[in-house]
């Protein structure tokens, strides 16, 4: 199965099924007793992290996630059955945005799940609307269209150190030493195709999750080379080892351009505490080594250590791990203060769902708001019972008296909802 790690797909949940105007007739009943059945809820669609997932190719051919419909009310009060939820799983580390990037869910955990569009309720039949005044109602309601998301999967490897440089710097290799990772190596550029995760034993108590991020070049997060395709992974990490091939004619410009692509991608990670080692120093001139040290340790910040490590000699690989540690252990002191000093949300204030508005527009009315759009979606437009009831809904909640104060006149077009939903006739 090939590595995908960003997808597009809509995710659809069932709509509720209709309830039903239905008389028994019997010697008893000249008409006959309501017995229309509700309608049944649809299925909700839930995403659910799973540590057997590691990539999100099974989306690729499938757009459109889609719940189960319920079904309609039929005779004899019988409730028409609900849908089943769709359960999707998705790799632990998997964010789920709408068409604006909004966040919707954050799947970080093994096993969390989050219900992402919801099932239409089932629309009530008639006999739910017997009462001492109404004894043969025929009215009954749709049943409500389920919720539909645009929404992107993107999957961010959660790894506590992202190893970072250009192509051949040696991450892979480095990875396979301390790790018990076994990414394919090669000697050419873009030999890394796909992130890699290693547990690398830092000491008999701590262990720390390392992610080897694909070769980045100048350009990358422009979408030049693989780069642009595997930065995103970067962001969750909380230390950076920046690897440069000691043996490079510039040392400096090797580790400029990094930067500046961290700095460009769309979140700026040029900021994330880091660690810069120069690679591949096995059998290197000592004052050569000494010398490409030097330059780098001018160009980077005071408090980023700078050190040489061989992967094939073992070389600084110790002293690595530790620096590593220690940096983790401080990031993760930090985020823990960050969480304890924020300040309580301001909570503004909300519409309430008995709120409702109304527009003038051009010889109609447009009535909008929570409840009553909830009841507009319900109602079956030209059926004059179905209608009639929503017209008492609203002269119950105010708005026929708030339409008359505006100058309705008789026949204008009442408009429900916007985008519209449905239209009465006043």
């Amino acid at each position: 199965m090939s590595f995908v790690d960003r997808v597009e797909v809509i995710i659809k949940a069932g709509d509720g099924g209709d309830g039903i105007t239905s008389f028994r007739h019997d010697k008893f009943h000249a008409m006959g007793g309501p017995d229309g059945g509700d309608g049944g809820n649809g299925g909700d669609v839930i995403i659910r992290a799973s540590r057997n997932q590691n990539t999100l190719a099974d989306f690729r051919y499938k757009k459109k996630l889609v719940a189960e419909n319920g079904k309609a009310g039929s005779k004899a009060k019988k409730h028409g059955k609900s849908g089943s939820s769709l359960i999707i799983d998705v790799p632990v580390g998997t964010e789920v945005k709408d068409k604006s990037g909004k966040l919707l869910a954050d799947f970080i955990i093994d096993g969390q799940s989050e219900v992402l569009s919801r099932g239409g309720k089932g629309g009530y039949g008639n006999a739910h609307f017997v009462s001492s005044t109404r004894q043969a109602p025929r009215v009954a309601e749709k049943g409500e269209r389920g919720e539909e998301v645009e929404a992107t999967f993107e999957l961010k490897l959660i790894a506590e150190v992202g190893l970072i440089g250009l192509p051949n710097a040696g991450k892979s290799t480095l990875l396979s030493v301390i790790s018990n990772a076994k990414p394919e190596i090669a000697d050419y550029p873009f030999t890394t195709l796909v992130p890699n995760l290693g547990v690398v034993d830092v000491d008999e108590k701590n262990s720390l999750l390392f992610a080897d991020i694909p070769g980045l070049i100048e350009g990358a997060s422009e979408g030049k080379g693989l780069g642009d395709e595997f930065l995103r992974h970067v962001e969750r990490t909380n230390v950076l080892v920046h690897l440069i091939d000691a043996y490079s004619e510039d040392v400096v410009s090797d580790y400029k351009t990094i930067m500046s692509e961290l700095a460009a991608y769309q979140t700026d990670l040029s900021h994330k505490p880091q660690i810069v080692a120069l690679t591949k120093v096995e059998g290197m001139d000592k004052d050569l080594l000494e010398l490409q040290l030097k330059n780098i340790k001018k160009e980077v910040p005071r408090s980023t250590p700078v050190i040489g490590l061989s992967s094939l000699s073992g070389e600084g690989i110790r002293q690595l791990l530790r620096l590593t540690l220690r940096k983790v252990e401080q990031a993760r002191l930090r985020s823990h203060e960050q969480k304890n000093s924020k300040q309580l949300p301001v909570i503004g204030l909300r519409e309430d769902v008995t709120d409702w508005q109304i527009k003038a527009k051009k010889g109609s009315f447009v009535v909008t708001g929570q409840k009553i759009e909830h009841f507009a979606r319900r109602t079956r437009f030209g059926d004059f019972h179905g209608e009639q009831r929503l017209r008492d809904i609203m002269t119950k909640m105010g708005i026929m008296a708030e339409l008359e104060r505006q100058g309705v006149e008789p026949e204008a077009k009442i408009v429900i909802g916007d985008p519209i939903i449905g239209e009465l006739t006043y």
